[in-house]
């Protein structure tokens, strides 16, 4: 049975009311948030429209009382089915003044002489011109950063946002179960990737925004590019990627393959990227940091002869973003807690130009981590 899709109104007044919260306790007035997964985290305003860079789209968070939505026109009927009442408009798009003099008169109206926050800092951005923020700030003064209020709010899942994650956690491992009756050597590349992208599909995932992978002659080392022509060959390993949504909440988890037989060197890899998650695994507790989760899978690797992994960390927070706060490195050192859901990947090079990597989807509870995806097989799966 598949999840509820959307929100009540309750979860959206406590997500509110615990912004607020943190808002009175650094004493701000007001807070303004521009970006698709902010304004739909406060607001239930879910739209593929954000695909269009024309239009900028912003909500005011107040001291106390509902978000209000500054919105161009076209967005209107669509805000009017979610829990807002405030909803102010101006026909969109009006490049000399696009939203700007509505937005600076209700932050005026709700912020009073008190401070703005905006959310400035990593994984954040600001979707609006730069010459608007300039008139913005010349309004209304320099904002307040408010990146540590909004990354403490969805980095902690409600129940049933992890519900969303399980079920599309479950689509996906479905689908990858499926995986070795849909590939075949003779495939391209481009071949097996549209195969796999639909069986997620027909599995219920709502959407396949995110799918990266590699075929390789016994390894790969870019799984980040698109698909080619290549033709898959016997002894070709592959890795999937995907992100994919259901109610646009975020699954992120590869697997990987060989086509009919594999190196030793390359079973041997597989295992031991497989026995770096439970390492991983182990570890994952409330109150044990990010940096201990990513220590506890280095050591695996390096133990297993790993040539390196500079791609900077070793899985990261999951939600309304395929990649959210916070991340696994050596110096991130976030403190873990329950009903955080993060992914653990672990990589390593073990030849040069050959690279195996591995990832799962978990929720953290209260005695452990809770697996989201179906744990990987211990050993390289093959497709014969």
């Amino acid at each position: 049975m598949n999840p509820e899709r959307g929100f009540p109104s309750i979860e959206f007044a406590e997500r509110t009311r615990r912004c607020q919260t943190e808002m009175a306790r650094r004493q701000l007035g007001a807070m303004v948030v521009c970006t698709e997964p902010e304004v739909r985290y406060f607001t239930g305003f879910h739209t593929p429209f954000w695909q269009s860079p024309t239009r900028p789209w912003f909500v005011v968070i107040p001291a106390d009382g509902k978000p209000i939505a500054v919105i161009p026109s076209i967005g209107a009927p669509s805000m009017a089915t979610t829990w807002i009442d405030d909803i102010r408009t101006w026909s969109s798009p009006q490049p000399d003044d696009d939203g700007v003099s509505l937005l600076v008169d209700c932050v005026r109206d709700v912020a009073g002489s008190g401070p703005v926050g905006l959310p400035m800092g990593p994984e954040t951005h600001v979707r609006m011109p730069l010459r608007d923020i300039d008139r913005l700030r010349s309004r209304v003064g320099q904002f307040v950063d408010v990146t540590d209020i909004i990354s403490k709010l969805r980095m902690v899942k409600s129940e049933r946002e992890v519900d969303k994650h399980r079920h599309i956690c479950g689509v996906v491992s479905d689908a990858f179960q499926e995986l070795p009756n849909l590939l075949n050597t003779g495939m391209t590349e481009r071949q097996a990737f549209a195969a796999f992208r639909s069986e997620i599909l027909r599995q219920g995932a709502d959407d396949v925004p995110y799918l990266v992978g590699a075929t390789g002659p016994d390894g790969f080392d870019d799984i980040i590019r698109q698909p080619s022509d290549r033709e898959i060959v016997d002894g070709d390993l592959l890795i999937f990627d995907t992100g994919s949504t259901f109610d646009g909440y975020f699954s992120d988890f590869d697997r990987n393959f060989a086509f009919t037989k594999a190196s030793q060197k390359a079973k041997d890899a597989y295992r031991a990227v497989w026995e770096a998650t439970e390492a991983g695994l182990e570890v994952v507790r409330p109150g044990a940091t990010t940096t201990e989760i990513f220590a506890a899978m280095n050591t695996v690797l390096k133990a297993n002869g790993s040539l390196g992994n500079d791609v900077g960390r070793m899985g990261h927070g999951l939600g309304m973003q395929v990649t959210e706060w916070p991340s696994h490195t050596a110096s991130d050192h976030t403190v873990v807690q329950e009903n955080m859901v993060l992914t653990l990947e672990p990589g390593l090079v073990w030849a040069p130009g050959k690279a195996m990597i591995h990832e799962e989807n978990i929720v953290v509870r209260g005695d452990g981590p809770e697996l989201l995806s179906r744990r990987a097989a211990p050993e390289l799966p093959i497709i014969t």
